[in-house]
């Protein structure tokens, strides 16, 4: 049985729309993380998967975090093959049969094949 803290709309029978949308807007940034720190071995291990799916043109699984509200974001993966690597942006373009994504390089957390 959720308390009262957990509900708080289970007190009230009437709630006013500004009232829940507050409320629901506050259970969504209790979702939300912070950018996570990378070790430059962990990065030098996502890059060099990233160069080999796109020179031996494999699927690999990518996961970047993306930011939602100012230093808070959400984690978003997509499985597919590098197709172009931008040096000058630093971006990678992930594509499978149903989409394609830019990805920052500086926002990827995880990469596995």
């Amino acid at each position: 049985m959720a308390s009262k803290i957990d509900n708080i709309f289970a007190a009230s029978r009437f709630v006013l729309p500004e009232q829940r949308e507050l409320y629901l807007q506050l259970k969504e940034d209790q979702k939300l993380s912070p950018q996570p720190t990378i070790e430059e071995d962990e990065l030098e291990s996502f890059h060099y998967l990233i160069r080999d799916s796109a020179r031996e043109d494999y699927a690999v699984t990518v996961t970047w975090w993306k930011p939602v509200k100012e230093n808070l974001g959400t984690f978003c993966s997509m499985w597919g093959v590098i197709k172009w690597i931008d040096p000058n942006s630093r971006r990678i373009r992930l594509a499978n049969d149903e989409s394609v994504e830019w990805i920052d390089m500086d926002k990827i957390t995880e990469v596995r094949t």
